[in-house]
Protein backbone atom coordinates (compact mmCIF):
# COMPACT_ATOMS: atom_id res chain seq x y z
CA UNK A 1 0.00 0.00 0.00
CA UNK A 2 2.82 2.62 0.52
CA UNK A 3 3.26 2.06 -2.99
CA UNK A 4 0.01 2.95 -3.93
CA UNK A 5 -1.33 5.64 -1.60
CA UNK A 6 -0.11 9.24 -2.65
CA UNK A 7 1.88 11.14 -0.01
CA UNK A 8 -0.63 13.75 0.26
CA UNK A 9 -1.79 15.41 3.39
CA UNK A 10 -3.74 18.66 4.10
CA UNK A 11 -0.80 21.06 4.10
CA UNK A 12 -0.31 19.96 0.66
CA UNK A 13 3.63 19.40 0.99
CA UNK A 14 5.33 18.25 -2.43
CA UNK A 15 8.58 17.33 0.01
CA UNK A 16 6.79 14.89 2.15
CA UNK A 17 7.19 10.94 0.74
CA UNK A 18 6.15 7.83 2.47
CA UNK A 19 8.80 6.23 4.16
CA UNK A 20 7.67 3.21 5.95
CA UNK A 21 5.01 0.42 5.58
CA UNK A 22 1.54 0.87 5.19
CA UNK A 23 0.17 -0.67 8.46
CA UNK A 24 -3.39 -2.27 8.69
CA UNK A 25 -3.94 -2.41 12.14
CA UNK A 26 -7.85 -4.01 13.06
CA UNK A 27 -9.16 -5.39 16.66
CA UNK A 28 -12.49 -6.87 17.60
CA UNK A 29 -11.94 -5.14 21.34
CA UNK A 30 -11.98 -1.26 21.97
CA UNK A 31 -8.14 0.05 22.11
CA UNK A 32 -7.18 3.64 22.79
CA UNK A 33 -3.96 3.41 22.68
CA UNK A 34 -1.30 1.98 20.45
CA UNK A 35 2.58 1.72 19.76
CA UNK A 36 3.90 0.84 16.37
CA UNK A 37 7.66 0.70 14.91
CA UNK A 38 8.57 1.63 11.55
CA UNK A 39 11.92 0.72 9.80
CA UNK A 40 12.57 3.15 7.44
CA UNK A 41 12.74 2.76 3.71
CA UNK A 42 14.91 5.27 2.63
CA UNK A 43 17.96 6.53 5.63
CA UNK A 44 18.46 10.06 3.52
CA UNK A 45 15.24 11.40 4.94
CA UNK A 46 14.66 13.02 7.97
CA UNK A 47 11.94 14.60 10.46
CA UNK A 48 9.74 11.59 10.47
CA UNK A 49 5.75 12.39 11.42
CA UNK A 50 3.55 9.69 12.40
CA UNK A 51 0.52 9.81 10.88
CA UNK A 52 -2.48 7.63 9.47
CA UNK A 53 -5.08 7.65 6.38
CA UNK A 54 -7.93 10.38 6.92
CA UNK A 55 -10.11 9.63 4.57
CA UNK A 56 -12.54 13.15 5.14
CA UNK A 57 -9.28 15.38 4.38
CA UNK A 58 -9.48 17.03 1.24
CA UNK A 59 -12.99 16.98 0.18
CA UNK A 60 -13.74 13.03 1.14
CA UNK A 61 -10.26 12.41 -1.42
CA UNK A 62 -8.80 11.48 1.93
CA UNK A 63 -4.78 11.90 2.73
CA UNK A 64 -2.60 11.56 5.31
CA UNK A 65 -3.53 12.92 8.91
CA UNK A 66 -1.09 13.08 12.41
CA UNK A 67 -4.02 13.99 15.03
CA UNK A 68 -3.86 11.60 17.53
CA UNK A 69 -0.45 9.87 17.07
CA UNK A 70 3.08 11.41 18.05
CA UNK A 71 6.19 10.48 17.60
CA UNK A 72 7.91 8.31 20.32
CA UNK A 73 11.91 7.58 19.38
CA UNK A 74 13.38 8.20 15.63
CA UNK A 75 16.33 6.14 16.12
CA UNK A 76 18.88 3.12 14.08
CA UNK A 77 16.85 3.58 11.36
CA UNK A 78 13.39 3.11 13.18
CA UNK A 79 10.59 5.17 13.88
CA UNK A 80 7.95 4.44 16.86
CA UNK A 81 4.79 6.06 16.92
CA UNK A 82 2.50 6.21 19.26
CA UNK A 83 -1.75 6.72 18.65
CA UNK A 84 -4.69 7.02 20.57
CA UNK A 85 -7.01 5.21 18.25
CA UNK A 86 -7.19 2.71 15.40
CA UNK A 87 -7.25 3.73 11.55
CA UNK A 88 -7.71 1.61 8.44
CA UNK A 89 -3.89 3.05 7.74
CA UNK A 90 -1.21 3.79 10.32
CA UNK A 91 1.97 4.98 8.42
CA UNK A 92 5.18 7.10 8.78
CA UNK A 93 5.98 10.07 6.29
CA UNK A 94 9.05 12.00 6.47
CA UNK A 95 10.03 14.95 4.55
CA UNK A 96 13.20 15.28 2.93
CA UNK A 97 15.22 18.14 4.51
CA UNK A 98 18.96 17.16 4.50
CA UNK A 99 21.53 19.45 7.03
CA UNK A 100 23.17 22.24 5.57
CA UNK A 101 26.28 22.59 7.54
CA UNK A 102 26.96 26.47 6.27
CA UNK A 103 23.18 26.88 8.09
CA UNK A 104 24.55 25.11 11.26
CA UNK A 105 27.36 27.13 11.12
CA UNK A 106 25.84 30.80 10.30
CA UNK A 107 23.24 29.99 13.09
CA UNK A 108 25.61 29.12 15.92
CA UNK A 109 28.28 31.72 15.09
CA UNK A 110 26.00 34.52 14.74
CA UNK A 111 24.27 33.42 18.46
CA UNK A 112 27.69 32.95 20.01
CA UNK A 113 28.72 37.28 18.16
CA UNK A 114 24.83 38.10 19.70
CA UNK A 115 24.88 36.76 23.07
CA UNK A 116 28.84 38.09 23.28
CA UNK A 117 27.42 41.55 22.04
CA UNK A 118 24.39 41.36 24.69
CA UNK A 119 26.79 40.59 27.86
CA UNK A 120 28.87 43.63 26.62
CA UNK A 121 26.04 45.82 26.73
CA UNK A 122 25.15 45.04 29.93
CA UNK A 123 29.02 45.68 30.82
CA UNK A 124 28.44 49.22 29.10
CA UNK A 125 25.16 49.64 30.75
CA UNK A 126 26.41 48.82 34.34
CA UNK A 127 29.47 51.57 34.35
CA UNK A 128 27.21 54.28 33.13
CA UNK A 129 23.81 53.75 35.11
CA UNK A 130 23.90 55.93 38.07
CA UNK A 131 25.09 58.95 35.69
CA UNK A 132 21.72 58.63 33.37
CA UNK A 133 19.27 59.70 36.32
CA UNK A 134 20.18 63.65 35.28
CA UNK A 135 17.88 63.09 32.25
CA UNK A 136 14.74 61.05 32.47
CA UNK A 137 14.36 60.67 28.54
CA UNK A 138 18.14 59.38 28.38
CA UNK A 139 17.49 56.80 31.67
CA UNK A 140 13.83 55.80 30.05
CA UNK A 141 15.70 54.82 26.65
CA UNK A 142 18.47 52.79 28.71
CA UNK A 143 15.63 50.71 30.84
CA UNK A 144 14.28 49.88 27.28
CA UNK A 145 17.90 49.25 25.75
CA UNK A 146 18.26 46.85 28.56
CA UNK A 147 15.36 44.88 28.72
CA UNK A 148 15.56 44.73 24.85
CA UNK A 149 18.96 43.20 24.99
CA UNK A 150 18.01 40.56 28.40
CA UNK A 151 14.57 39.51 26.03
CA UNK A 152 17.12 38.33 23.49
CA UNK A 153 19.74 36.82 25.78
CA UNK A 154 17.59 34.58 27.05
CA UNK A 155 15.53 34.09 23.73
CA UNK A 156 18.81 33.09 22.27
CA UNK A 157 19.32 30.87 25.38
CA UNK A 158 16.08 29.48 25.03
CA UNK A 159 16.82 28.71 21.07
CA UNK A 160 20.03 27.03 22.36
CA UNK A 161 18.19 24.47 24.63
CA UNK A 162 15.27 23.69 21.64
CA UNK A 163 17.89 22.89 19.11
CA UNK A 164 19.09 20.37 21.82
CA UNK A 165 15.76 19.22 22.76
CA UNK A 166 14.87 18.88 18.57
CA UNK A 167 18.38 17.04 18.10
CA UNK A 168 17.79 14.70 20.39
CA UNK A 169 17.21 10.65 19.42
CA UNK A 170 14.58 10.52 22.24
CA UNK A 171 11.70 12.83 21.53
CA UNK A 172 10.04 15.10 24.64
CA UNK A 173 7.25 16.72 23.25
CA UNK A 174 6.71 18.78 26.61
CA UNK A 175 10.34 19.89 27.20
CA UNK A 176 9.92 20.91 23.34
CA UNK A 177 6.88 22.82 24.41
CA UNK A 178 8.65 24.79 27.02
CA UNK A 179 11.27 25.90 24.99
CA UNK A 180 8.58 27.13 22.18
CA UNK A 181 7.07 29.01 25.15
CA UNK A 182 9.51 30.55 25.83
CA UNK A 183 11.14 31.56 22.61
CA UNK A 184 8.01 32.72 21.72
CA UNK A 185 7.43 34.78 24.74
CA UNK A 186 11.03 36.51 24.93
CA UNK A 187 11.06 37.16 21.39
CA UNK A 188 7.53 39.14 21.64
CA UNK A 189 9.33 40.91 24.77
CA UNK A 190 12.04 42.02 22.41
CA UNK A 191 9.15 43.53 19.76
CA UNK A 192 7.10 45.42 22.98
CA UNK A 193 10.47 47.31 24.03
CA UNK A 194 10.91 48.42 21.19
CA UNK A 195 7.08 49.13 20.59
CA UNK A 196 7.83 51.34 24.47
CA UNK A 197 11.26 52.54 22.81
CA UNK A 198 8.97 54.23 20.12
CA UNK A 199 6.13 55.44 22.17
CA UNK A 200 8.65 57.17 24.64
CA UNK A 201 10.19 58.73 21.69
CA UNK A 202 6.57 59.92 20.46
CA UNK A 203 5.46 61.06 24.01
CA UNK A 204 8.34 63.35 24.18
CA UNK A 205 8.23 64.64 21.39
CA UNK A 206 5.02 65.48 20.24
CA UNK A 207 3.70 66.35 24.26
CA UNK A 208 3.82 70.08 25.52
CA UNK A 209 3.67 69.18 29.04
CA UNK A 210 5.34 66.36 31.05
CA UNK A 211 2.10 64.91 32.42
CA UNK A 212 3.65 61.26 33.03
CA UNK A 213 5.92 60.75 36.25
CA UNK A 214 9.37 58.35 35.67
CA UNK A 215 7.39 55.81 37.59
CA UNK A 216 4.46 55.63 35.80
CA UNK A 217 6.38 55.86 32.30
CA UNK A 218 8.38 52.18 33.63
CA UNK A 219 5.42 50.87 34.78
CA UNK A 220 3.50 51.49 31.52
CA UNK A 221 6.63 49.91 29.97
CA UNK A 222 7.01 47.01 32.09
CA UNK A 223 3.39 46.30 31.77
CA UNK A 224 3.60 46.47 27.37
CA UNK A 225 7.04 44.99 27.55
CA UNK A 226 6.25 42.18 29.08
CA UNK A 227 2.83 42.01 30.40
CA UNK A 228 1.45 42.03 26.90
CA UNK A 229 3.44 38.90 25.46
CA UNK A 230 2.57 36.64 28.37
CA UNK A 231 -1.03 37.21 27.62
CA UNK A 232 -0.14 36.33 24.16
CA UNK A 233 2.41 33.39 24.41
CA UNK A 234 -0.35 31.68 27.16
CA UNK A 235 -3.24 31.95 25.20
CA UNK A 236 -1.08 30.42 22.21
CA UNK A 237 -0.15 27.59 23.82
CA UNK A 238 -3.84 27.10 25.81
CA UNK A 239 -5.30 27.08 22.50
CA UNK A 240 -3.35 24.71 20.68
CA UNK A 241 -0.90 22.54 22.92
CA UNK A 242 -4.76 20.43 23.92
CA UNK A 243 -4.92 19.53 20.51
CA UNK A 244 -0.96 19.14 20.10
CA UNK A 245 -0.72 21.04 17.61
CA UNK A 246 1.67 24.00 19.26
CA UNK A 247 5.13 23.27 18.06
CA UNK A 248 6.48 21.60 14.61
CA UNK A 249 6.57 17.59 15.37
CA UNK A 250 10.55 16.45 15.96
CA UNK A 251 12.12 19.34 13.59
CA UNK A 252 12.47 22.25 15.68
CA UNK A 253 11.56 23.18 19.15
CA UNK A 254 8.98 26.07 17.23
CA UNK A 255 5.46 27.31 16.96
CA UNK A 256 3.39 25.00 14.78
CA UNK A 257 2.45 25.98 10.83
CA UNK A 258 0.85 23.84 9.17
CA UNK A 259 -1.75 22.14 11.45
CA UNK A 260 -3.16 25.31 13.67
CA UNK A 261 -0.99 28.36 12.10
CA UNK A 262 0.23 28.81 15.38
CA UNK A 263 3.06 31.04 14.12
CA UNK A 264 0.67 33.95 13.24
CA UNK A 265 0.93 34.45 17.01
CA UNK A 266 4.29 35.74 16.70
CA UNK A 267 4.46 37.24 13.25
CA UNK A 268 1.44 38.80 13.58
CA UNK A 269 2.13 40.89 16.74
CA UNK A 270 5.48 41.64 15.93
CA UNK A 271 4.86 42.52 12.17
CA UNK A 272 2.15 45.06 13.69
CA UNK A 273 4.89 46.45 16.30
CA UNK A 274 7.14 47.03 13.07
CA UNK A 275 4.31 48.83 11.03
CA UNK A 276 3.45 51.30 14.32
CA UNK A 277 6.74 51.99 14.49
CA UNK A 278 7.13 53.40 11.23
CA UNK A 279 4.73 55.62 11.63
CA UNK A 280 6.05 56.98 14.83
CA UNK A 281 9.45 57.22 13.30
CA UNK A 282 7.14 59.65 10.36
CA UNK A 283 5.85 61.99 12.79
CA UNK A 284 8.65 62.28 14.82
CA UNK A 285 10.92 63.04 11.96
CA UNK A 286 8.59 65.60 11.08
CA UNK A 287 8.32 66.88 14.38
CA UNK A 288 12.15 67.30 15.18
CA UNK A 289 12.74 68.78 11.72
CA UNK A 290 10.18 71.51 12.56
CA UNK A 291 11.27 72.23 15.99
CA UNK A 292 14.30 75.21 16.87
CA UNK A 293 16.90 73.86 19.33
CA UNK A 294 16.42 75.71 22.36
CA UNK A 295 19.22 78.15 23.66
CA UNK A 296 19.71 76.00 27.34
CA UNK A 297 21.28 73.19 27.66
CA UNK A 298 18.95 70.77 29.10
CA UNK A 299 16.88 71.21 25.98
CA UNK A 300 19.92 70.54 23.76
CA UNK A 301 20.44 67.57 25.48
CA UNK A 302 16.76 66.43 25.38
CA UNK A 303 17.11 66.56 21.84
CA UNK A 304 19.82 65.00 21.54
CA UNK A 305 18.60 61.89 23.42
CA UNK A 306 15.26 61.86 21.21
CA UNK A 307 17.49 62.16 17.61
CA UNK A 308 19.49 58.95 19.33
CA UNK A 309 16.40 56.67 20.16
CA UNK A 310 15.00 57.54 16.24
CA UNK A 311 17.94 56.71 14.64
CA UNK A 312 18.11 53.59 17.01
CA UNK A 313 14.53 52.76 15.87
CA UNK A 314 15.20 53.57 12.22
CA UNK A 315 17.63 50.87 11.72
CA UNK A 316 16.73 48.29 14.30
CA UNK A 317 13.22 48.85 13.23
CA UNK A 318 13.45 47.46 9.72
CA UNK A 319 16.02 45.05 10.51
CA UNK A 320 14.69 43.21 12.98
CA UNK A 321 11.10 43.12 11.01
CA UNK A 322 12.84 42.39 7.63
CA UNK A 323 14.23 39.41 9.52
CA UNK A 324 11.17 37.85 10.50
CA UNK A 325 9.67 38.52 6.74
CA UNK A 326 12.30 36.48 5.99
CA UNK A 327 11.02 33.67 8.65
CA UNK A 328 7.44 34.50 6.90
CA UNK A 329 9.23 33.53 3.81
CA UNK A 330 11.10 30.41 5.05
CA UNK A 331 7.04 29.17 5.79
CA UNK A 332 6.11 29.89 2.33
CA UNK A 333 8.69 27.91 0.79
CA UNK A 334 11.13 25.93 2.57
CA UNK A 335 13.07 24.59 -0.02
CA UNK A 336 15.32 27.84 -0.35
CA UNK A 337 18.06 27.58 0.95
CA UNK A 338 19.22 31.10 0.05
CA UNK A 339 16.23 32.44 2.44
CA UNK A 340 16.95 30.35 5.19
CA UNK A 341 20.39 31.42 5.26
CA UNK A 342 19.68 35.02 5.02
CA UNK A 343 17.21 34.89 8.15
CA UNK A 344 19.56 32.81 9.59
CA UNK A 345 22.64 35.31 9.35
CA UNK A 346 20.53 38.46 10.53
CA UNK A 347 18.54 36.80 13.15
CA UNK A 348 21.50 35.58 15.08
CA UNK A 349 23.07 38.69 14.92
CA UNK A 350 20.31 40.71 16.28
CA UNK A 351 22.24 41.13 19.71
CA UNK A 352 25.44 42.68 17.66
CA UNK A 353 23.09 45.20 16.10
CA UNK A 354 21.70 46.28 19.01
CA UNK A 355 25.33 46.89 20.74
CA UNK A 356 26.25 49.17 17.82
CA UNK A 357 23.12 51.16 17.21
CA UNK A 358 21.81 51.31 20.69
CA UNK A 359 24.87 52.23 22.49
CA UNK A 360 28.04 52.50 20.39
CA UNK A 361 27.04 55.16 17.97
CA UNK A 362 26.01 57.40 20.85
CA UNK A 363 28.48 60.01 21.47
CA UNK A 364 26.90 60.43 25.06
CA UNK A 365 27.58 56.70 26.18
CA UNK A 366 31.11 56.59 24.87
CA UNK A 367 31.65 60.16 27.05
CA UNK A 368 30.14 59.03 29.93
CA UNK A 369 31.67 55.34 29.93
Amino acid sequence: MDNVLPAREEANSSSNSINGRVALIQSSGKINNISITFDTLNDTLGNPKCVFWNFSLLDGLGGWDNEGCSLVVFENETVSCNCNHLTSFSILMSPNSPKNPVLDIITYTGVGISMTSLVICFIIEAVIWRKLRRNTTSYLRHVSIVNIAVSLLIANIWFIIGAAISEADQANPPACSAAAFFIHFFYLSLFFWMLASALLLFYRTVSVFDGLSKTAMLAIGFSLGYGAPLIIATITIAVTAPKEEYIRDIEVCWLNWDESRALLAFVVPALLIVLINFIILVVVVCKLLRRRVGASAAQAAEKHVLVVIARCLAVLTPLFGSTWALGVGIMIDQTNEGIRITFAFFNSLQGFFILVFGLLLDKTVLQVA
